[in-house]
């Protein structure tokens, strides 16, 4: 069982937003790369080519994202209207995937190797061990590419058990995800209070014919609070 859970300037015409140290450290550029080959067949063939990059303050190359073209959703035509949220989508979701340039830690500080790994969506055990780790309840999960075969839905238990392979741990590797409420078409990197960098996301969903979309907040540098 889990305990506890738990990633200015314009940068080629993406707006980051003012940040709270003095220096912006990080940046991001949007990218046409094609997905990495790592990845099986039945997942690369639902991401888009198109990819988001963040640097570091010397423009090195942290890490690089690719979401899906569009994402699958149960909504109500009143959820539809008021925005969705993470929670009209299922579970392990499959968000997208990343590939890890540089050794990086997540949201709990584990030690994320340089790789490919899949996104999935994970939502925090309601349970007493969990209570005040974390902001929100909502995270992308990061699992080994090569574990993670086909884009169908698993259970919660098999995804937590996949992604602890991707800390070396007994822990999921976990990115925390930020509401985006308001998302707009071009991506930015969001600088937030604690340290906290966020990549913030406009992704396109399908809830049966309906075409509307979610709004991301992608947590890509940041840790818990001691």
């Amino acid at each position: 069982m889990l305990r506890a859970i738990w990633w200015t300037t314009a940068v080629m015409g993406l707006t980051v937003a003012p940040a709270w140290t003095a220096e912006p450290a990080y940046s991001i550029k949007t990218a046409t790369t094609p997905v990495p080959k790592d990845l099986k067949e039945p997942v690369a063939k639902l991401l888009s080519d198109r990819s988001v990059q963040w640097l570091d303050a010397k423009g090195n190359l942290l890490g690089e994202v690719w979401f899906r073209k569009e994402l699958p959703a149960k909504a109500t035509p009143a959820q539809i209207k008021n925005g969705l949220t993470y929670r009209e989508l299922e579970e392990t979701t499959l968000f997208g995937a990343v590939r890890v340039a540089q050794l990086m830690t997540d949201y709990r500080k584990q030690k994320i190797k340089p790789g490919v790994y899949t996104l999935r969506l994970g939502y925090q055990p309601m349970d007493g061990d969990h209570m005040g780790t974390a902001p929100f309840t909502e995270f992308a999960l990061l699992a080994p590419a090569d574990g993670d075969s086909k884009p169908d839905l698993m259970s919660a238990k098999e995804l937590q058990e996949l992604s602890a392979k991707a800390a070396a741990g007994t822990h999921p590797a976990v990115l925390l995800l930020f509401p985006n409420n308001k998302p707009e078409d071009m991506p930015k990197l969001e600088s937030k209070e604690g340290g906290h960098w966020v990549l913030m996301m406009k992704e396109p969903v399908a809830v049966g014919s309906d075409k509307t979309a979610l709004g991301i907040g992608l947590n890509l540098i940041g840790h818990a609070a001691e």
